[in-house]
């Protein structure tokens, strides 16, 4: 998860989700990222689900399994500031370019491991940080890219439509195929990302042009890192929704750190199949798909403040249904209902923050602001593992859904005029 009483965002006729700008079309290059986006997200998502259901073939316990999720998320905790330095200095495109290549590199390694049956736990664990430092310079540079492909007022557009394919991908057809990749054999499923990564590389390699931004003067890299938080750190609105985000990512890997123990296998309370964990959470994706295209919707028919609010409390309704029910059914309507949450704001926070962002701080905003965000991951996915094996996996769940719901006692500082006062004071990009 990543961003009110409305006020208009622009007061020119063009401007907004409804404008003409906004229905202007997005461009070539622009469409190439999108194919590139979908190929690299398909490729996250067979990992992801691949990298516990393969641990647990070597472990059961909580703490190990949740492991593998420290071990690929903590490199936000460790490298975002510089990820976020280095998009700003280097070309933004080759930096992606490289970091997908290296990623393909890693995997191909661990699948050569299996083969060779020299693969373990701590294999596992060694390739998935180095995988979550590449994704940590992608990720990043793949949000600051984006206001250089298409105008202002079709950031809400352009990210909504990012979203569909990379939740698609990485969500919806990523689960169900790691699964049945799984079952096939870990080779199969760690050579499959290998192939996508490499082909979304030869898809960003079409789009083209420099997308490195200018410097006034030269800097070191710790100038350039101290000036981007002084911006996000001043900026109380920008802060105050990394906070949140912050807390909702330590919650939510806190919860599916483990979730894979609650619902995989005979002796789980849900008793799937591989397949099935991935069928279930192909729920969340269908959510997050239908998200990315109701969210200029939600945003004009509640607000920005509302629909933000709403995704919380959906939010808090997914990490929750663990605690309450074993029935996949039942959790499967809930996981959907907060994958449409969580995009919603998603689209909303992102395109604020592109939008009230100067471009040449771009990289280290979105650095600054994902080490808030996102360095929490690993601290909730090792308390998930600790709390599950103290206390039991749905003490994990309730838990999730508890600080989830805290998170509205700060919605009163995300309000609609906070938020149209904060793209005026920036102005035109």
């Amino acid at each position: 998860m990543t961003d009110s009483d409305v006020a208009p965002e622009r007061v020119h006729p063009s401007s907004g989700p409804g404008g003409a700008a906004a229905r202007a079309r997005l461009g070539g290059a622009y469409w190439r990222l999108w194919i590139s986006s979908a190929l690299s997200n398909l490729a996250d998502g067979v990992f992801k689900i691949a990298l516990p259901l393969i641990a647990i073939g070597f472990t059961r316990s909580p703490v190990l399994v949740a492991g593998v999720t420290f071990a690929l998320t903590v490199p936000w905790l460790l490298f975002a500031l510089p990820a976020g330095a280095l998009a700003d200095r280097l070309d933004r495109r080759k930096v992606m370019l490289a970091a997908n290549t290296v990623r393909a590199v890693l995997l191909a390694a661990l699948a050569a491991t299996v083969a060779l049956d020299l693969a373990s736990i701590w294999a596992l664990y060694a390739v998935a940080f180095c995988v979550g430092v590449a994704e940590t310079l992608y990720d990043t540079t793949a949000q600051s890219i984006l206001p250089r492909l298409v105008s202002r007022d079709q950031l809400s557009r352009a990210n909504g439509r990012l979203y569909a394919a990379e939740l698609t991908a990485n969500q919806f057809v990523g689960p169900p195929l790691g699964g049945l990749l799984v079952a096939a054999g870990a080779v199969a499923a760690f050579s499959a990302p290998v192939a996508l990564w490499a082909v979304a590389v030869g898809a960003l390699l079409m789009v083209r042009g420099t997308y490195r931004v200018g410097r006034e003067r030269p800097t070191t890299v710790r100038a350039d890192i101290a000036e981007g938080l002084r911006f996000l750190w001043r900026h109380r609105l920008l802060r105050t929704m990394a906070v949140m985000v912050g807390g909702f990512n330590f919650a939510t890997n806190a919860a599916w750190a483990v979730l894979v123990l609650f619902a995989v296998g005979p002796a789980s309370p849900v008793g799937l199949s591989e397949q099935g964990f991935g069928l279930l959470l192909v729920t969340v994706a269908a959510g997050s798909l239908l998200g990315s295209f109701l969210a200029e919707r939600v945003e004009r028919l509640l607000g920005r403040a509302r629909a933000l609010a709403l995704s919380v409390c959906t939010g808090a309704l997914m990490l929750g249904a663990p605690a309450a029910t074993a029935d996949p059914f039942l959790l499967g309507a809930a996981f959907f209902t907060g994958g449409v949450g969580i995009v919603v704001w998603n689209v909303i926070t992102v395109s604020l923050r592109q939008r009230v962002t100067p471009d040449r701080l771009l990289g280290r905003v979105n650095s600054g602001y994902r080490l808030l965000a996102w360095g929490t991951m690993p601290l909730g996915a090792a308390a998930g593992g600790l709390l599950a094996q103290l206390a039991g996996l749905r003490a994990v769940f309730a838990a999730s859904a508890l600080l989830t719901l805290a998170l509205l006692a700060v919605m009163p500082l995300v309000t609609d005029r906070a938020m149209a006062a904060a793209e005026r004071e920036a102005g035109p990009s």
